[in-house]
Parts: structure tokens; C-alpha cells; sequence
């Protein structure tokens, strides 16, 4: 699973994700992507649940790309404890990811393969996403 080695630290505030992606936002390694269209905060479970489905499904063809990295710690109290006393510990951690942002690349393989890959892991997600490919506008919403 996902995580950073070291962070300087251990607490963060929620933050906002307003607006679109201004980085992140264009193919930079592969020839095919999936794009986020809402605002979400994804978890290194979720990273890591859509890498395995489309290394299955492409197995172990071509190269994947993962653009996204859980750096924000998510908080949270244990079960039946009263309020107060303070934020609570880090209980994993946690991706922001704004409309636009690329989140897995793909190369190497068919167009069909892939856009049946990121498919796969697009259910694996809890935003609506879009395929897109190199060198062409649009895409498809998975």
C-alpha cells in the first residue's frame, strides 16, 4: 500500500478542493489515461485496488503508470469514544484528486485492451471518470 516514508507532520488539516486540476492534467508518460471529473480524496486502497485490476487485465502487458500519490493523512477517533479530547490519530491515508487530474497512464498495449483496463478500474473508484487517449479530445466517460 501506499504511503509517505516520512512526513514532517504527523497531522493535517482537511483543506478544500475547489476548482479544476492545474497540474496533472495532460498525458505525460502514456498514450492512454483515465481523467478524474469530481473532486475527491482517494485512498491508497482505492490506488491500489485499480492497479491490480489492470495489471490482470492487461497481464502484465505493456506499462502502467500511477500519477496520483496518497500523501495526506485521514484522522479519525476509535468507535464509542465521547467527543473532544482532541483530533484523533492518522488511520491511513489519502489522495486529492480534482476534476482533470490524470490518475493512471497506459502504453504498450491495444487501445480496446486498455480502454477495457480502465474500465475495470474506474469501478474500483468512487468518481466518475473519462478515457482518454493521446492526440485526442474528449474521451470516454467509464
Amino acid at each position: 500500500m501506499l504511503y509517505p516514508r516520512k512526513t514532517k507532520y504527523r497531522k493535517q488539516q482537511r483543506g478544500r478542493m475547489r476548482g479544476n486540476a492545474m497540474r496533472g492534467n495532460k498525458l505525460a508518460y502514456g498514450d492512454y489515461g483515465i481523467k478524474a471529473l469530481e473532486p475527491s480524496w482517494i485512498t491508497a486502497n482505492q490506488i491500489e485496488a485499480s492497479r491490480v485490476a489492470i495489471n490482470r487485465h492487461l497481464k502484465r502487458a505493456g506499462k502502467l503508470w500511477i500519477t496520483i500519490f496518497p500523501d495526506k493523512p485521514f484522522t479519525k477517533h476509535p468507535p464509542e469514544t465521547r467527543m473532544g479530547k482532541g483530533k484523533g490519530n492518522p488511520e491511513y491515508w489519502v489522495a486529492v484528486v480534482k476534476p482533470g487530474r490524470i490518475m493512471f497512464e497506459i502504453s504498450g498495449v491495444p487501445e480496446k485492451l486498455a480502454f477495457r483496463a480502465c474500465q475495470l478500474a474506474a469501478r474500483k473508484l468512487p468518481i466518475k471518470t473519462k478515457f482518454i487517449v493521446r492526440g485526442r479530445e474528449g474521451g470516454n466517460k467509464l
